[in-house]
């Protein structure tokens, strides 16, 4: 979907520069300052190849369930409050999922299974989140992922998670000052709240698990949730009832 040409609530025009390597990425992300800014710049980036490829073949081939559907095929931005008391952190959207609806963890099982529980914790306005028009409005919440296109296999390389990283870096600057917890959705998203949060934390840092509770000498709390993914899902390593728990956390330390 190029920028420009409808998409709801899209954050760029048709004259937004695009990032075309790592060093664009950084200085992009040193300029923005604003959360529009900042989505506007991550919306249209084409700093890595595989990513863009992926991400642009998987929007035109499309999914049969979806064959009718425009799909979004570009970098997804953060979701949510502009004040975020919570913070909720993931890898990367999927294919099908954001690739698709153009919003972090929307579109697939896990955005389902993630959305479900925000709401019945009061975070969101609905239990559902479709795509980019229905409407959902945030309750102090914030959503975000580390790496920004869909990656094959669910999988970014290092290079483009290094790549991909000063866009997170300046969406916590732009934010950090609100939040108060930090939920991390799996074990990369726990290094990546560490990245950003780790001299924060004494030596040796935290480790992932689920539950997982760390706080930082400012009062800043770090909590790890196992991703929804449906393979946690379906086999029960993870359940609707432990979500709940760690969110029903997250607001107690939120305030």
């Amino acid at each position: 979907m190029p920028p420009g040409t409808g998409w709801p609530g899209d954050p760029a025009g048709a004259g937004t520069p695009a990032c075309r390597d790592a060093g664009a990425v950084a200085a992009a992300a040193d300029r923005a300052g604003s959360l529009a800014e900042l989505s506007a710049a991550i919306s249209v980036c084409r700093a890595c190849p595989r990513l863009v490829r992926w991400r642009e073949e998987v929007a035109v081939a499309k999914r049969r369930a979806f064959e009718g559907e425009p799909y979004w095929g570009r970098p997804v931005t953060g979701w949510g409050a502009q004040r975020p008391r919570i913070l909720v952190l993931g890898l990367a959207p999927a294919a099908h999922g954001a690739n698709r609806t153009g919003r972090v963890f929307t579109g697939d099982r896990s955005g389902d299974q993630l959305f479900a529980s925000l709401f019945r914790m009061g975070l969101v306005s609905a239990p559902h989140s479709l795509d980019a028009a229905d409407g959902l409005r945030p309750n102090r919440i914030r959503v975000t992922a580390a790496v920004r296109c869909a990656p094959p296999g669910n999988a970014p390389t290092p290079g483009e998670r290094s790549a991909c990283q000063p866009w997170l870096a300046a969406e916590w600057r732009l934010v950090a000052r609100y939040v108060r917890v930090v939920v991390a959705l799996g074990g990369f998203a726990w290094k990546a709240a560490l990245t950003l949060l780790g001299d924060q934390f004494p030596t040796p840092k935290p480790k992932f698990g689920h539950g997982a509770r760390a706080e930082t000498d400012s009062g800043l709390q770090l909590l790890g949730c196992y991703h929804p993914s449906q393979q946690n899902m379906f086999t029960g390593r993870l359940t609707p009832a432990m979500l709940d728990e760690v969110f029903s956390e997250a607001v107690r330390r939120a305030g």
